[in-house]
């Protein structure tokens, strides 16, 4: 295991301090909206991670981790934890600037990027286009996937109930309103579906098709259910209750 805060990876247009007021990152959000790009993958992942956050919901200190696996197989090659306190406040839609940092953090304890990642959380589908997993995958400039276990906005039908089956989540309001900005996708048959939205660079058939791919037997994807997994298992080591 791997301790974040190690490696720093190289700045870019993206960066931005995260110390700011709830005002000022919504203002961000939909500056970094339109620097997001959908685009298929270049080539199937050799590598998929998947990233998670475990505190309690109010709490302050928490555990970020990132654990990497290889693609299909989905054995687990790598991970990397961080410990530390959240400083921004719990605001609904503004989650990526509560977990973010300390996200950040695990990542760059990394020995190397994975080519695909999936957060625990929105992409694009986000009142402003930029959920946690949009958020980190620009900033860390890796091809992103958000799954969410509830809906935090959009509109759709419920889809049926065998595995694979999807409905488009539009956008209900504003400027794109009618626009698709992700799918609610059953990942097992007769379970509850996830909200699946691509977050960067990856477009939501890709987004769709690799979720599936990495749900071989649950609701949740292996390397989400795994990032919760390791990151439940250190709060506990650590007495954070």
């Amino acid at each position: 295991m791997k301790r974040g805060g190690g490696k720093r990876r190289p700045r870019s247009s993206s960066d931005h301090p995260w110390t700011l007021t709830p005002k000022e990152a919504r203002e961000l959000q939909l500056t970094l909206r339109g620097r997001l790009r959908f685009t298929p993958l270049g080539r199937p992942p050799r590598t998929v991670a998947g990233a998670d956050i475990s505190h309690l919901r109010f709490g302050r200190r928490a555990v970020a981790g990132v654990v990497v696996l290889s693609f299909p197989d989905l054995e687990v090659i790598e991970e990397s934890l961080a410990v530390g306190e959240a400083s921004f406040p719990y605001v609904p839609g503004l989650l990526s600037f509560r977990e973010g940092p300390l996200l950040e953090r695990a990542f760059e304890g990394l020995s190397r990027m994975p080519d695909l990642v999936f957060f625990d959380g929105q992409g694009i589908a986000h009142p402003r286009g930029l959920g946690i997993a949009s958020h980190l995958g620009l900033r860390l400039r890796v091809p992103s996937v958000g799954c969410a276990k509830s809906r935090l906005w959009g509109e759709a039908k419920e889809p049926a109930g065998e595995k694979g089956a999807w409905e488009p989540l539009k956008a209900p309001r504003g400027e794109v309103a009618g626009e698709v900005v992700g799918a609610v996708l059953r990942t097992r048959k007769g379970v509850k579906s996830l909200y699946v939205s691509p977050g960067h660079r990856i477009d939501l058939e890709g987004a769709i098709r690799y979720t599936l791919a990495v749900s071989p037997r649950y609701r949740i994807p292996v390397p989400i259910r795994a990032a919760h997994i390791r990151t439940n298992e250190e709060r506990r080591r650590l007495g954070i209750v």
